[in-house]
């Protein structure tokens, strides 16, 4: 099994990303945002938390920028009718804390605006997954994958969410511009994508 991988990313194409080690091309399935959030080195090397998917027909990398981001992915694939396609696009909305605040506050709307999670599989979340995928600042995780994104990194976390759900990057854009100062405030992404997609619908 293959746990973690540092590499150069060559390559990124509808969520799969080419990570070269050391000469080897690894093809990897990671969600949207992925690239930008992960740790780099000095030589431009990125650091990925990887999860390998093995099926009697199926080996495939999914690549993660946390452990927090790997810990919810595996938490969401134990749910009945959460494969690693659903997780991903999941994933691609709501980071891994994130996404453990959402289903701490159960918060349907959050997860529903999700391309693909629909009440049924929202409500299933939050039944299982309850108090199981840590929040931001929770006692546990550690400092790295704690820490809350700074403004730029949540404008860009916003914008991947935004275009994961349909939107073109235009209307992703000017629905960001008009949230810039909730931004600055440090509101919390789930937040700032509800307030997002509200502006959309006008």
């Amino acid at each position: 099994m293959i746990g973690r991988l540092v590499g150069r990313i060559e390559e990124e194409l509808d969520g799969t990303l080419i990570v070269d080690v050391n000469g080897v091309g690894y093809e990897i399935v990671a969600p949207l945002g992925t690239r930008g959030r992960a740790t780099t080195d000095a030589e431009g090397r990125a650091k990925l938390f990887v999860h390998t998917h093995v099926r009697e027909d199926v080996f495939a990398l999914f690549g993660f920028a946390t452990e927090a981001d790997r810990f919810a992915f595996r938490q969401l694939i134990s749910v009945s009718s959460v494969g690693p396609k659903t997780a991903v696009g999941i994933l691609s909305a709501l980071p891994g804390p994130e996404l453990g605040r959402a289903i701490a506050k159960k918060e349907l709307a959050a997860l529903t605006a999700i391309s693909g999670i629909g009440k049924k599989t929202a409500e299933r979340l939050i039944l299982e997954l309850r108090d199981k995928i840590p929040v931001e600042g929770a006692v546990g995780l550690r400092p790295a994958a704690a820490a809350a994104p700074a403004a730029t990194d949540k404008a860009s976390l916003l914008q991947s969410a935004l275009v994961n759900m349909g939107y073109r990057t235009q209307e992703a854009d000017r629905a960001i511009s008009a949230l810039n100062d909730r931004i600055a405030e440090g509101a919390e992404l789930g937040e700032l994508l509800r307030e997002a997609l509200k502006h959309l619908s006008k």
